[in-house]
C-alpha cells in the first residue's frame, strides 16, 4: 500500500505540472491563448475570448512516415514572449496601410525519450484573431521530416453554424457553399466560417503556404476538427529538410461578420515584399475573348467559330481603348486547344499561335492604343509540359510587352501531371506539395520578368501576395462562368457567401459585369444589373473585368458608365453591415483621388440596407451618383429594371438602400 500511494503521489504531482499552462493574450487583452502538455505527454492549446471559452483543448502534433509520431512524451522546455506593433504600406490593395500589432509567444516541445526530438510551436495573437505554427529545428535526431499527418485540431466550444465546401473531391473549390450546424460538417476547404451560439464570428484558414500540402478540415467528433494534408502521389503529403517552418494555422475572430472581413491576420502572418520594387505591377481593369467561349458562339479551338482570331482581338482592342480598360484578354490564341485537350494537356504549344492570330501584329497594334494584351497559359494541369516551356513563353510575353498572364489548371481534382524525380509522370492534388511548389516557381520566373500572375483552378490564397505582389489574383472558386453553363447556376445568395468565405482568403477573379443577365442559350442570370455593378466593390481584386460582350455594353450605356468609373486600387475598406450569406454593404475610397465607391447586395430576399457616411471626409461636399434596383426588378423578375440618380451628400448623411430580390446598388460618391 505504502508503495501504491508513493506511485499515486507521483502521478497526480506529474499530473499538476502537465496542467501548468504557457499564455499570451492579445493587445487589447480580449484573447488569451494557453498551450499546456497534459498528463500524457500531449501539447494541447485553448482559446478564450473575453474569459469565456472559445476552442477547447485541441491537440498537436504530427505522425511520420519513418518515425515515431511527434505526439506524446513532451515537456515545454521554454517558452519565450515577446510583444510587436509595426505598420507597412501594400504596394496595391484594399487599403494602403496595414498595423500588424499582436504578442508572440514561442514554446520548445522536448521528448522526455531517449531521442529527445524537439518541435516549436509559435503563436501569435492579435486582436483579430490567432496564428500559429511549427517549427523544425536542425537536429541531428530529426533532419529529414517526412509527414503523413498533421494531428492539429480545431475544437470549438460552442454550438456553431459553419458555411462551407467540400474538401478533397473531384470540383476542387468550385462548389456552391453550405450552410449547416458545424456538427453536420464533413470534410470542408478553408476558409471555414463559424458563427457560435452566442454570436462570435470565427473564420479558420492558413497563411503563407509555402513548400507544404494544403490544410482540409475533418469533423472528427461532435464540433472537433482536425487538420488533413492534401494528398501526394507518394503517400506522403510533405516531405522537406529541417530547419524549416509550416504555414500559419489561423482563427480569424470577430463580433461579426463585417468584423471577420476586415481583419488583416492571414496578410500579417505572411512574410514582407521579396521582389523589391514592384511598382510594374499594375492594378488594372480589362475586357477580353473569354465570355463568348462560355456562350458557345465562340470556340478556343480552331475552325469556323475561333474566337482567337487577328480581327477579333483588334475589336476588343478597339474597344478597351475606346472605354479606358487597360487589359485585353485572349484565350484561345496558342496551339494544343484542338481535340480532347482537357485529358492530359500535352500538345499545348505556349509560343506558337495559331495561323490566324499574330500575336506580335496585335502587341503592338494594342501599344498604340494605349492597351496590354493578357496572356493565357491554359496548362490541363499537366504542369510537367508546362514546366519544360515556362522560360520560353515567358520571354516571348516580355519581349511583347505583355506584362500580365492569366494561368490555368483545368482538370479534375488529383488529375495534376507533375514530373517526379524518378523521371516519370505522378498524379499530384491541386492544393498538395508539389502545386505549392509550382505556383510559387512560376510566380518567380514571372516577377523576373515583370510579369503578374492570375492563377485559376489554383491552390488556395494564403496572403502570399504580400511577399510576391506580382501575383495580383486568383479564382479558387465558383465564378461567373457558371452562371454561362452551370447546372444550377450560381443563386443570388452566392455572392454574399463568398464576400465571408472565399473572399477572407484574398482577391478573387470573378469576373463580374454581365450587364446581359443571360447565359448560354438564353439561360437567366440571377442577378439584377444593379448588383452587377455592385459586385466590383463588394469582390476585391485588384484586376477585374468586365465579362460581357462589347455589343451588350452597347445596349446598356447607362449602366456601363459605372464599371468604366469604378477603381479596382483602394486606400481603405470599410464593410458598413453583413451577415454571411444574407448581405453586405462595402464602402472603399480610390487609391488614386478622394472619391468614395460603395457596393451593397443582397440574397433572394429583398430588404432594405442603411449606410451611415460618416466615412467621408469633414467639411467637405461630395455628388453621389447611385445605382439602385429600379420598379419591378428582381433576379425572378425584371433584372434590368435600374434607377440612376444624383444627389449631394456629406459626413453627415445616411443613404437608404432598398434591394429588390437578388439585387443591389452602387454609387460613386466623388469629392467636389
Amino acid at each position: 500500500m505504502r508503495l501504491l500511494s508513493g506511485l499515486c503521489l507521483l502521478a497526480l504531482a506529474g499530473f499538476a505540472q502537465a496542467q501548468t499552462p504557457v499564455s499570451v493574450a492579445s493587445p487589447d487583452g480580449a484573447l488569451r491563448v494557453e498551450l499546456r502538455v497534459n498528463n500524457e505527454g500531449r501539447p494541447e492549446y485553448s482559446i478564450h475570448r473575453a474569459g469565456h471559452l472559445l476552442v477547447d483543448w485541441s491537440r498537436l502534433g504530427f505522425i511520420l512516415a519513418d518515425q515515431p509520431k511527434l505526439e506524446r512524451n513532451f515537456e515545454i522546455a521554454n517558452s519565450a514572449a515577446r510583444a510587436f506593433d509595426d505598420t507597412w504600406e501594400q504596394p496595391w490593395g484594399e487599403r494602403r496601410f496595414v498595423r500588424n500589432h499582436g504578442n508572440e509567444l514561442r514554446v520548445t516541445l522536448n521528448e522526455k525519450t531517449d531521442v529527445r526530438r524537439a518541435l516549436i510551436v509559435v503563436f501569435r495573437v492579435f486582436d483579430d484573431g490567432v496564428g500559429f505554427r511549427y517549427e523544425f529545428p536542425d537536429q541531428l535526431q530529426l533532419r529529414a521530416v517526412n509527414i503523413v499527418e498533421e494531428l492539429t485540431e480545431f475544437a470549438i466550444a460552442e454550438p456553431a453554424t459553419a458555411w462551407w465546401i467540400p474538401g478533397g473531391e473531384w470540383n476542387r473549390y468550385e462548389y456552391l457553399y453550405n450552410k449547416t450546424p458545424l456538427a453536420e460538417v464533413a470534410q470542408a476547404h478553408t476558409p471555414l466560417t463559424l458563427k457560435t451560439q452566442s454570436g462570435v464570428h470565427i473564420a479558420i484558414h492558413e497563411a503563407a503556404l509555402v513548400d507544404y500540402s494544403a490544410m482540409w478540415l475533418r469533423r472528427v467528433s461532435g464540433q472537433r476538427l482536425k487538420a488533413v494534408l492534401s494528398p501526394s502521389s507518394s503517400g506522403v503529403p510533405v516531405r522537406r529538410t529541417a530547419p524549416f517552418a509550416t504555414p500559419w494555422r489561423t482563427l480569424a475572430i470577430a463580433a461579426d461578420a463585417p468584423g471577420l472581413y476586415m481583419s488583416n491576420l492571414t496578410l500579417n502572418l505572411n512574410e514582407p515584399n521579396k521582389l523589391g520594387d514592384v511598382s510594374w505591377v499594375k492594378p488594372f481593369k480589362y475586357v477580353g475573348i473569354w465570355w463568348a467561349m462560355h456562350l458557345g458562339t465562340k470556340t478556343w479551338s480552331s475552325g469556323p467559330k475561333h474566337g482567337a482570331t487577328t480581327a477579333e482581338t483588334k475589336r476588343y482592342i478597339d474597344f478597351a481603348a475606346q472605354n479606358g480598360f487597360r487589359g485585353v484578354l485572349v484565350e484561345g490564341w496558342n496551339k494544343g486547344w484542338d481535340g480532347d485537350w482537357f485529358a492530359d494537356g500535352r500538345d499545348f504549344n505556349f509560343t506558337e499561335p495559331y495561323p490566324d492570330f499574330d500575336l506580335v501584329a496585335l502587341a503592338a497594334y494594342a501599344k498604340r492604343k494605349g492597351v496590354h494584351l493578357i496572356g493565357h497559359h491554359e496548362t490541363a494541369a499537366n504542369i510537367a509540359n508546362y514546366e519544360k516551356q515556362l522560360g520560353a513563353a515567358l520571354d516571348l510575353y516580355a519581349r511583347l510587352g505583355i506584362d500580365a498572364v492569366k494561368t490555368g489548371y483545368v482538370a479534375d481534382a488529383g488529375g495534376v501531371q507533375a514530373l517526379g524525380e524518378d523521371g516519370q509522370i505522378h498524379f499530384e492534388w491541386h492544393d498538395g506539395q508539389v502545386q505549392a511548389r509550382h505556383h510559387l516557381h512560376v510566380v518567380e520566373e514571372a516577377a523576373r520578368r515583370h510579369i503578374a500572375v492570375n492563377a485559376h483552378e489554383p491552390i488556395k490564397d494564403t496572403g502570399l501576395r504580400r511577399t510576391y505582389p506580382n501575383w495580383v489574383s486568383r479564382e479558387g472558386a465558383r465564378g461567373m462562368e457558371y452562371n454561362a453553363w452551370g447546372d444550377p447556376p450560381n443563386p443570388p445568395e452566392h455572392e454574399e457567401n463568398l464576400v465571408f468565405t472565399r473572399m477572407l482568403a484574398g482577391p478573387m477573379d470573378f469576373t463580374p459585369g454581365v450587364l446581359s443577365l443571360t447565359g448560354a442559350g438564353g439561360k437567366r442570370i440571377q442577378s439584377t444589373v444593379a448588383k452587377q455593378l455592385a459586385l466590383y466593390v463588394v469582390l476585391y481584386s485588384p484586376i477585374q473585368m468586365a465579362a460581357d460582350l462589347p455589343e451588350n455594353y452597347a445596349k446598356y450605356p447607362k449602366p456601363f458608365q459605372f464599371i468604366k468609373d469604378v477603381p479596382v486600387d483602394w486606400s481603405d475598406t470599410r464593410v458598413l453591415n453583413g451577415e454571411v450569406g444574407d448581405y453586405v454593404t462595402i464602402a472603399r475610397k480610390d487609391r488614386n483621388s478622394e472619391d468614395w465607391y460603395l457596393g451593397a447586395i443582397t440574397d433572394e430576399n429583398p430588404r432594405t440596407l442603411h449606410a451611415a457616411l460618416d466615412f467621408l471626409d469633414d467639411g467637405k461636399t461630395y455628388t453621389a451618383t447611385i445605382y439602385r434596383d429600379g420598379p419591378g426588378a428582381g433576379f425572378n423578375a425584371d433584372g434590368y429594371a435600374i434607377d440612376i440618380s444624383t444627389r449631394r451628400v456629406t459626413r453627415h448623411d445616411t443613404i437608404d438602400m432598398p434591394l429588390a430580390p437578388g439585387g443591389g446598388m452602387a454609387l460613386r460618391i466623388a469629392r467636389k
